[in-house]
């Protein structure tokens, strides 16, 4: 089994410029979630979710959906009613949320990486994108809702964005 990328082979594939985009359906979703595991057990509505994160509460109710239909998230009706994770937050990730709502963390030309095939000099490239979802893996899949609602991330996920060249824009 191959080991996990060092933080300097982190670094240098990332420096590859694998563009990650991180679709607003899932923004919002994680910041729902990460609200509500800071009020759990205590529900929130759809409305106090979207007021609570400034979101548009319509397409907040659709992520909603999803997210029960994935089993994050349970909803009831009523005066107590509202959202509630469906299981701790210690046990979502913030790599499923993203899968379920957008599919997997990485793709070449609609493939998964390792369904890729290239020859001659280009055959390395296999490699690369390979590494580069281990890498989306190993910080997507390594940090909880809970970690991010308590501020607590895990050192790896520190370590990478406590880098200067992190923040500057490529």
């Amino acid at each position: 089994m191959p080991r996990a990328p060092t933080i300097t082979q982190l670094g240098l594939l990332m420096r590859l410029n694998a563009s990650v985009q991180i679709s607003a359906k899932v923004d919002y979703a994680l910041r729902a979630l990460v609200t509500l595991a800071a009020v759990e057990p205590a529900p929130l509505t759809a409305d106090e979710l979207a007021t609570a994160q400034g979101l548009p509460v319509r397409f907040l109710r659709t992520i909603l959906d999803d997210l029960r239909r994935g089993q994050m998230v349970t909803s009831q009706r009523g005066t107590d009613g509202g959202y509630r994770l469906a299981r701790g937050a210690m046990d979502i990730t913030v790599g499923e949320v993203i899968r379920r709502l957008d599919g997997p963390l990485a793709e070449i030309r609609g493939s998964r990486p390792e369904a890729t095939k290239y020859d001659g000099p280009a055959e390395a490239l296999q490699d690369v994108w390979v590494a580069v979802r281990a890498v989306l893996r190993e910080v997507l899949d390594g940090v909880t809702i809970a970690e991010v609602a308590s501020g607590k991330l895990p050192a790896h996920v520190k370590q990478l964005a406590a880098r200067p060249e992190a923040w500057e824009p490529r």
